[in-house]
């Protein structure tokens, strides 16, 4: 299996560009009146878009983990499934970042600082999780070496926690972003992460175990 996720992000990023120069960039609400049309280095809509491009590269890269590790066709298809969509979806993250003349990556400035909050506080990154419900870096050798069911079981509760982290996320961004395209982005993925959460509750059970706690 091997995902063009590449061209994919591309055609997305031209698509919402044409968006953008027709004036797809829109003010919903009264709180956003006052954004700027274009927006900056520190907003809502940059932060999100910086941090849920990380929290998705990871997912992408755990799913290719599972896919080598396991026949199971239903845990094979949920990875593709989400492999190919949070790829895409990075893709046009950072199209936007592009657009917006910022910078994909903004040093001395710690993830979801956006949300007004920092993801660790002062304890710093844990083992190399840069945000809530991302897998750590043992946690991703341990997928790496299992196989089997033992891999399905992993990458699943893995999985689970990340969308949760994911969905927290995007809601974030449905609440704060000024840009009208990006907040439908988030929103669609909070409707299609929540529903995936409970496919993988029900592919936990059937396989005798459940997500973490």
């Amino acid at each position: 299996m091997r995902l063009t996720r590449t061209h994919g992000a591309s055609i997305a990023a031209v698509v919402l560009a044409l968006l953008f120069a027709g004036g797809a960039v829109t003010v919903a609400s009264a709180e956003r009146e006052e954004a700027p049309a274009t927006p900056v280095s520190d907003s809502a809509d940059a932060g999100f878009a910086r941090d849920m491009s990380v929290h998705h590269q990871q997912a992408v890269e755990m799913s290719f983990i599972v896919r080598d590790r396991t026949q199971d066709e239903e845990v094979r298809r949920l990875a593709y499934d989400i492999a190919n969509t949070q790829a895409n979806q990075r893709g046009m993250m950072l199209g936007w970042l592009d657009m917006w003349g910022l910078p994909k990556v903004e040093s001395g400035t710690e993830p979801m600082t956006w949300m007004g909050m920092e993801a660790h506080g002062d304890t710093g990154p844990l083992d190399g999780a840069l945000m809530p419900g991302m897998a750590t870096k043992t946690e991703l050798d341990r997928l790496r070496k299992a196989t089997g069911k033992d891999a399905e079981i992993l990458y699943l509760q893995l999985m689970t926690d990340h969308h949760k982290g994911g969905v927290h996320m995007a809601r974030g961004c449905v609440d704060k972003c000024s840009v009208e395209i990006e907040r439908n982005l988030a929103q669609g993925m909070v409707d299609a992460q929540e529903s995936e959460i409970a496919l993988m509750v029900d592919l936990l059970k059937a396989r005798g175990a459940k997500p973490r706690d």
